[in-house]
């Protein structure tokens, strides 16, 4: 396996499903992580447990990152430097499925939807590109965005515009930030079984439903995203830049699944 051996990352949204995923997966590679989660519970003490585990340091942030954005951003990334100045891998991961039909969609819901799924993304990459830069620092960015960012739900109308925000804000801060040395790259997981989703799942033939709609047949534990991401930021992904890497089963490219019985 690939090395993060001399690196530090900060993983936010990272201790449950994906970004606990990813963080652990970086661990493993020998990453050291600065890992944040909304609040300091039993699930993040429990994730920091489990890095440390892989013999690396692991320290805890807590916050809302839906908070007043540029305070709240500034606190965060002030922090995780504190705790580790030489963070070169950032892992923005943090974001909401909170939802309903367009309809009657208010403007804090979709306020909130921004705050997470877009403004914190733009703002933590410009903050560490501010760090990095000056310092030479070969910077390594991964967005988490979704398969919303390509294929649209018809009661996900703010969820999905955020996620179609974050696979072109990947492609535009490649394109800003590469020539000085930083990679910026995103992952948009289909559907994966975690906390989010496990009540949607758990509803009478809605897994059966997915599983016929993914060519793999196959709906994952958060898992699956974990290598995927530390590939995406280890230098053996050094010429990957710019670009969106869609771990779904094969979602994304089945126009229509085959008849349950063909």
């Amino acid at each position: 396996m690939f090395s993060l051996k001399g690196h530090s990352a900060l993983v936010t949204g990272g201790t449950l499903g994906v970004g606990r995923a990813i963080a652990e997966s970086l661990a493993k590679a020998g990453a050291n992580i600065v890992l944040h989660g909304l609040q300091d519970d039993g699930d993040a003490l429990d994730a920091v447990t489990t890095i440390r585990e892989f013999g690396v340091s692991c320290d805890l942030i807590t916050g809302d990152l839906a908070g007043p954005t540029e305070a709240t951003l500034d606190a965060l990334f002030d922090v995780a430097i504190d705790h580790r100045p030489d963070i070169d891998i950032l892992i923005s991961n943090a974001g909401t499925y909170r939802e309903g039909p367009f309809l009657e969609m208010d403007y804090e819901t979709f306020d909130r939807t921004m705050k997470l799924n877009v403004y914190s993304h733009f703002f933590l990459v410009q903050r560490f590109a501010r760090r990095w830069i000056p310092s030479k620092t070969k910077g390594r960015v991964l967005l988490t965005g979704s398969i919303n960012g390509r294929l649209a739900e018809h009661t996900h109308a703010a969820y999905d515009t955020s996620k179609g925000a974050v696979e072109m804000m990947v492609r535009s801060l490649c394109v800003t930030l590469a020539p000085h040395g930083i990679r910026v790259n995103g992952m948009a997981p289909g559907l994966v079984r975690t906390p989010l989703t496990a009540p949607a799942l758990d509803q009478p033939g809605v897994q059966k439903w997915m599983e016929l709609h993914t060519p793999n047949g196959c709906v994952p534990g958060p898992e699956v995203c974990g290598p995927a991401a530390a590939f995406l930021v280890s230098n053996e992904a050094w010429h990957i830049q710019g670009q969106m890497l869609l771990v779904d089963g094969g979602m994304s490219i089945w126009q229509q699944p085959d008849p349950p019985n063909s």
